[in-house]
């Protein structure tokens, strides 16, 4: 897809730019808007239907959990070992290069993989959840506010896409925490031969710890989940609204 895109933009500015009294573009971002506004990017104000929201959101969670889970996985036990007093100096990370590099020469590729399956979990039904919420909240806020007034600002953009991105956030991870759970503890085991399985990791902590074993770390995860999506799609809606995406 993207080197259809790519290349349409290429061939656009090739001809437009060269020509004597052509349509110019100044960059390529000129151009993207311009096709977005003449060619496509309006959408008709309809219901949002979950038959297309879901299994895309999946998909792309599903794709993104190959580049999240190596990441995590550094991240994961760059903060454990400054916490476990098991670990000695000297066999620990110096950086997350170090830790990548490390777990590569003991566990070998597969090892900075470790935790994928839970990540792609996480990733997957979480993202379906997210974006449900999102189209859902979105759809609905414009609809009470463009009833009760006549007046469409910015200032009403950003505090639908506030509602909209924070909620999404929460709802997130309120429903995939446990995932992430259990993908902490699947990275951070120290034994090669511990137990990859999310369900069963999830089980066991339920016996000893119920429910709220499950959602450890609930609160800090929430706090920041509300800002932090509210300000991700507060950007990506202005950023939509000045490439002309019409969504409305």
């Amino acid at each position: 897809m993207h080197i259809v895109i790519n290349d349409n933009l290429k061939v656009k500015m090739q001809k437009h730019n060269t020509e004597a009294h052509g349509l110019r573009y100044r960059n390529a971002l000129h151009c993207t808007s311009r096709i977005l506004k003449t060619e496509g990017g309006e959408v008709q104000n309809s219901s949002p239907q979950l038959r297309v929201i879901i299994p895309s959101a999946a998909y792309g969670g599903a794709i993104i959990s190959f580049v999240l889970c190596p990441s995590e996985l550094v991240k994961c036990r760059m903060q454990v070992q400054g916490t476990d007093s098991l670990v000695p100096k000297s066999s620990r990370c110096s950086s997350p290069l170090d830790c990548a590099l490390k777990t590569i020469k003991t566990e070998g590729v597969k090892g900075i993989f470790r935790g994928g399956f839970t990540t792609l979990l996480r990733e997957s039904i979480g993202n379906a959840i997210f974006f449900s919420t999102y189209e859902y909240v979105r759809y609905y806020m414009h609809l009470q506010l463009n009833a009760a007034s006549s007046v469409h600002s910015n200032l009403i953009d950003a505090g639908i896409g506030i509602m909209s991105g924070g909620l999404s956030g929460v709802a997130f991870w309120s429903v995939v925490l446990p995932f992430d759970v259990a993908k902490t503890v699947i990275q951070t085991a120290p034994e090669r031969s511990s137990s990859r399985n999310p369900f069963r990791i999830l089980s066991s902590i339920y016996r000893s710890g119920g429910l709220k074993g499950c959602y450890t770390g609930l609160s800090p995860t929430l706090v920041r989940a509300f800002p932090a999506n509210a300000a991700a799609i507060v950007t990506w809606e202005f950023a939509a609204k000045i490439l002309g995406i019409k969504r409305d």
